[in-house]
């Protein structure tokens, strides 16, 4: 069962111990006195990328990202820039032929 957190008007706080299914307290059980719940914000850590601003890509993040690459950016950086500066036109490699099939063996025989 969960733990709950109420607050008396005079600022003091206890806590009970109560099922999810009960109704909160309205009054304290030893002194009568109104009371409500309190509620804190849970602790939730966002690791890895894409929980910032700047993780999204607009066009003048990518010329700061082309400019911190010139300045002496990380390698890392400097290659995400690349990347996105690249339109996509030129990303494509034309089609390179296939190596050139072995020469046919001679059937004829010779007499």
């Amino acid at each position: 069962m969960p733990i709950y957190e109420y607050r008396r008007p005079d600022g003091s706080t206890f806590e009970i111990m109560q099922k999810m299914a009960d109704p909160s307290l309205e009054k304290d059980p030893e002194t009568g006195v109104p009371v409500e719940r309190v509620f804190h914000p849970i602790a939730v850590h966002f690791k890895g990328k894409g929980f910032h601003n700047t993780d999204y890509g607009t066009k003048r993040r990518n010329r700061e990202l082309e400019k911190s690459a010139k300045d002496g950016a990380d390698k890392h950086d400097a290659k995400t820039a690349e990347k996105r500066a690249e339109p996509k036109a030129e990303a494509k490699t034309e089609a390179k032929p296939k190596a050139e099939a072995k020469p046919k063996a001679d059937t004829k025989k010779s007499a």
